[in-house]
């Protein structure tokens, strides 16, 4: 063969495994919003900034590997790496990764409910001791308060008879 057809040949590969990249990053967003609730607001942005970007890396294969000129069989050969990757291993990639990252999300969150035990049983014994103390509290200042409203009716009396 001669080198011409060797380096398209090449190239289509190339964009066969951009169309791969491509998609599996795009499944990574999949991973998290599977994870993370997202608002269609986010989505769309996500999805711009991530177009955006792919964009971007298009062009700088087409660049880079075909001085800037747009041939079809690349972009053929990026949708056929799409859709070929999108049917055989995308669906299992994110129902792994995501179960697996949830999982481990349980098992730390588990493991920090597990640390702060001892700190948040402190935390209610500390707020039933400043609750009760609290009640104590008003009960003693609504004394003082009617013992004081009482000395000044009898200061006032006493003040007034003299």
């Amino acid at each position: 063969m001669s080198q011409n057809i060797i380096n398209e040949v090449v190239f289509l590969l190339h964009s066969f495994l951009l169309g791969i990249a491509i998609t599996f990053v795009y499944d990574g967003f999949l991973i998290l919003r599977r994870l993370i609730r997202h608002s269609l607001f986010l989505i769309s942005v996500e999805d711009l900034i991530f177009w955006i970007a792919c964009a971007i890396g298009v062009f700088y294969m087409l660049y880079e590997e075909n001085n800037g000129i747009l041939r079809w069989f690349a972009v053929f050969g990026a949708t056929l790496g799409m859709i070929v990757y999108k049917k055989s291993f995308s669906r299992l990639i994110v129902d792994f990764l995501s179960a697996l990252i949830a999982r481990i999300f349980r098992m730390l969150f588990g493991m920090i409910r597990f640390l702060l035990k001892p700190f948040r049983f402190l935390c209610r014994k500390v707020g039933r001791a400043l609750r009760f103390s609290s009640k104590k509290g008003r009960k003693a200042g609504k004394c003082v308060k009617n013992k004081l409203t009482d000395r000044m009716k009898l200061l006032k009396i006493t003040l007034c008879k003299h």
